[in-house]
């Protein structure tokens, strides 16, 4: 078990390093550019309470390259920036912290590790489940009073269709871009 703690330790150390390097910044900055972007262009509103769309793509670019604490950061960061950008209703933390807890998943997940359609499966399933059915339904329940278990059927469906388009096109854009970034931030 201590093992295990220091692994997760040891990657959570090395992901803050990649904060000293001013090449990792400036990158962070464009993912979050191109995530903004990417919200105006391709999200899809499915009723007032689902949103489907591919401007997380930045933010899993973001985890692979530099790790779960710049992934979370940035994740949270980003959830702030877009609501400040464009405000689509109250600002709520519990989302920030949602985005938070993603760039964590996917950080602990990729970063380090040869990308892979099972880890990249993996890794969305744990967040579409834990983070986007449970945890977002039940900021959504606190935020505007509909109901957990109203809102729940829906959010399940929606993310169980999306759980293997976004795995196969995390998994074809991470897969392509995975040599090519290594090779132009080191």
């Amino acid at each position: 078990m201590f093992k295990k703690v220091n692994e997760v330790k040891s990657l959570w150390i090395s992901s803050l390093h990649e904060f000293q390097k001013l090449k990792v910044v400036v990158f962070c900055g464009m993912m979050c550019a191109l995530a903004i972007v990417l919200s105006y262009v391709t999200t899809i509103r499915i009723g007032p309470y689902i949103k489907v769309g591919f401007s997380s793509i930045p933010n899993k670019i973001v985890d692979l390259m530099f790790g779960p604490a710049i992934g979370s950061i940035f994740g949270a960061s980003l959830d702030v920036i877009k609501y400040l950008i464009a405000p689509d209703g109250p600002f709520f933390p519990g989302f920030t912290i949602s985005a938070f807890l993603g760039g964590l998943v996917y950080g602990a997940a990729f970063y380090k590790k040869p990308v892979s359609i099972v880890r990249i499966f993996v890794a969305e399933l744990i967040v579409k489940l834990f983070i986007n059915v449970v945890l977002n339904t039940f900021w959504l329940d606190m935020l505007y009073g509909k109901g957990f278990i109203a809102l729940i059927p829906s959010r399940i469906v929606s993310n169980a269709i999306m759980l293997p388009v976004d795995t196969i096109v995390t998994f074809l854009i991470l897969k392509a871009l995975e040599k090519t970034l290594h090779k132009m931030l080191a």
